[in-house]
């Protein structure tokens, strides 16, 4: 038997905005452990927990202070204790984050006389930073340091400074933290930025001036060391039974490189981010399929999560969000949902300056909108302004008004809705098995089938008609009937049929 990560389907919930349990308006681990029967009947087999540490929240938890301690904003280590009990007691695998390339500036070894071997300090150039590096959330990626006239290096806030992973000290560190939870009963971990915790040697300059600035090929990402630290923990990984899983956030700039991640003395998984960027168009998402099957680990699926514009809004609407959403799930491997596309919620893009929480607003001196948009707290019940998300008049993030049709409680009532799209297809899934086969289609479908069950998908913007290859199972439109000559006429959807 495969082991249970192989064709698994991931929830994830971004705590802060799942479910808050105490009226402070803030997701917390009691909410979630309150919904752990509507990810059951959802149809999930495991749930990927944002981080819940001990943090100033600067960067919604990613700036982390003790990686082994509970914030009190999310609840205590008893809490996470329950949560996970009853998660297990419904047969539901509970996936953690680690982040490992920095920590919060509030970090006590950020604060210790030896803050120079654990972090990356460098001495300044010409008046200012030693190289022309930038961070992710936009400005410089590189601050003063608090004493001394060097400069320390973060490639996201300024008060997430970067770790200096060539000190055995921090690779000891992060090795006893994943034991730690291990031992505490968790199946597996996310690895936040996993590509990023090594540097190139020398912190070479990029020379932003008339190249492409793609993140994945830039000299503090992807560099050969950090497969010396997967090896590592997949050791440790393998030493606990119950088959605990390593997953990579990790960009790369070619399917080759990716695969390196997933080796089979490293990881297991790593986020399929070629696919989750792919233009609708048949070829492209063909290719990257192809690709990905190709590579020879075990494939994940994932079109939206906690940093990206949800794919409702990116792919342009609801109809192609669904049908995305039917054709993933019928893909050999793993999937990976983000909480609410269940719900079909759109992204948010009219939050108010003064509402903008994500430090990349702050730090593009508000060019970029940031992350806030798809991290708007969930829609549990019809009655605003908080949606059964809190007892709170006012969630963290303020919750659009014509949410409500929006909410599991309205959708729960209809056969029609997004919710029941996504608990039949997630039922549906466990029927495929085996390889996929591409078959012939006419210029703008793909069609494939997985043992007996086969899958059209229409990325064009016409219908176009096809012969029917079986017994309609589940479609994310109204599917027309089928002809007296055999034919079906095929809308911008995605349909599954029996042989």
């Amino acid at each position: 038997m495969s082991p249970w990560w192989t064709n698994a389907v991931i929830y994830q919930v971004y705590l802060r905005s799942f479910a808050d349990s105490d009226g402070d308006g803030i997701g917390d681990l009691d909410g979630v452990r309150s919904r752990l029967p509507y990810l059951h009947d959802l149809g999930v087999d495991g749930i990927w927990l944002t981080p819940f540490y001990t943090s100033p929240m600067n960067d919604g938890g990613y700036d982390i202070t003790d990686h082994r301690d509970v914030d009190p904003v999310f609840g205590t280590l008893a809490d996470f204790d329950a949560l996970l009990a009853d998660a297990h007691a419904l047969n539901l695998r509970i996936i953690i984050d680690l982040v490992p390339n920095h920590t919060s500036d509030t970090h006590p070894w950020f604060h210790s006389h030896d803050r120079r071997k654990r972090y990356i300090f460098r001495p300044g150039r010409d008046g200012g930073p030693p190289n022309d590096w930038e961070s992710v959330f936009g400005g410089p990626a590189w601050s003063p340091a608090p004493d001394g006239d060097d400069w320390y290096l973060h490639l996201f806030d300024a008060t997430q400074p970067d770790l200096d992973w060539h000190n055995p000290e921090v690779a000891d560190e992060y090795a006893d933290i994943l034991r730690y939870w291990l031992d505490r009963g968790v199946d597996g971990v996310r690895i936040d930025v996993a590509h990023g915790l090594f540097k190139a040697d020398g912190l070479p300059d990029v020379g932003y001036a008339g190249q492409d600035h793609r993140l994945d090929v830039l000299p503090f990402f992807d560099q050969d060391g950090v497969h010396d630290v997967y090896r590592r923990w997949r050791k440790i990984l393998d030493s606990y039974p119950g088959d605990r899983i390593g997953v990579a956030e990790a960009w790369a700039p070619t399917a080759d490189r990716l695969a390196l991640y997933t080796r089979p003395d490293e990881l297991h998984q790593a986020f399929n981010f070629p696919f989750l960027l792919a233009p609708w168009q048949a070829p492209a998402v063909r290719a990257v399929v192809d690709r990905s099957l190709a590579a020879g680990s075990s494939p994940t699926w994932v079109l939206s999560n906690h940093d990206v514009q949800r794919h409702r809004t990116r792919l342009g609407s609801a109809a192609r969000a669904q049908a995305a959403t039917l054709f993933m799930l019928a893909l050999p491997g793993s999937a990976y949902l983000y909480q609410g596309e269940e719900l079909g919620l759109p992204e948010v893009l009219d939050l108010p300056d003064e509402a903008l929480q994500d430090p990349t607003f702050r730090r593009s001196d508000g060019a970029d909108r940031g992350r806030d948009g798809c991290r708007i707290p969930l829609p549990w019940t019809a009655q605003a302004p908080a949606f059964g998300f809190s007892q709170a008049g006012r969630p963290w993030l303020p919750m659009p008004a014509d949410w409500a049709e929006l909410s599991v409680q309205a959708q729960q009532r209809r056969t029609d809705s997004t919710l029941a799209l996504y608990r039949h297809a997630l039922r549906l899934r466990r029927s495929f098995a085996g390889e996929l086969a591409w078959h012939d289609a006419p210029e703008g479908m793909l069609v494939f089938s997985r043992s007996s069950l086969t899958c059209t998908t229409n990325f064009s913007d016409r219908d176009i008609a096809i012969t029917a290859p079986g017994s309609p199972v589940l479609s994310s439109a109204p599917l027309p009937p089928i002809r007296d000559d055999g034919t079906v006429l095929i809308p911008k959807e995605t349909c599954v049929w029996w042989q």
